[in-house]
């Protein structure tokens, strides 16, 4: 069997639905972690979502095999920092590394004067937690919604990143 070729690309409104079912297949096993239904990235609505993917400082950014979207990750952009979210890999597609591949895919999509990315989890999500601070990300704070509390992390863009992003390009 022959090892498929990801793709990196926008997201774009046409791909919407594709993307908000790869989302709620992604996150079922945090809302199992938590015992909450209820999350974000699982009630999100098409309309919200295309609303989100239509915004001018957000930018998502997928991973295809083929025709099928695997994996995403939704950048926040805002003045010199970009705030990571709802990275998802397809189920069957986790654990092999596609959650990092993204992680770095979005640097070319970055403007330039983008100095630092957050990324926020949830804090008992030990996996995302060891991804994220394995690839040089380091918790700064934890804070509280409703029955959540999510851990954000902070890495400091370097010249190794602009080499990377201007490689990727």
């Amino acid at each position: 069997m022959s090892k498929a070729t990801t793709t990196i690309a926008l997201v774009d409104d046409d791909h919407a639905g594709e993307l908000l079912t790869l989302r709620r297949a992604a996150f079922v096993s945090e809302a199992q972690l938590y015992d909450d239904p209820h999350i974000p990235p699982l009630t999100q609505t098409l309309a919200e979502l295309r609303a989100d993917l239509a915004r001018e400082d957000v930018v998502t950014i997928g991973a295809w095999e083929g025709h099928r979207l695997v994996g995403s990750v939704r950048v926040e952009i805002e003045d010199q920092r970009a705030t990571l979210g709802r990275l998802a890999v397809a189920p069957d597609k986790q654990g092999r590394g596609l959650g990092t591949q993204m992680l770095f895919a979005v640097l070319p999509y970055l403007p330039e004067q983008t100095k630092e990315i957050w990324v926020f989890t949830g804090k008992d999500s030990k996996q995302n937690l060891a991804m994220y601070t394995k690839h040089g990300y380091e918790e700064q704070f934890d804070k509280a919604a409703g029955d959540l509390t999510y851990t954000y992390l902070r890495r400091v863009l370097g010249e190794l990143d602009a080499r990377n992003a201007a490689g990727s390009s």
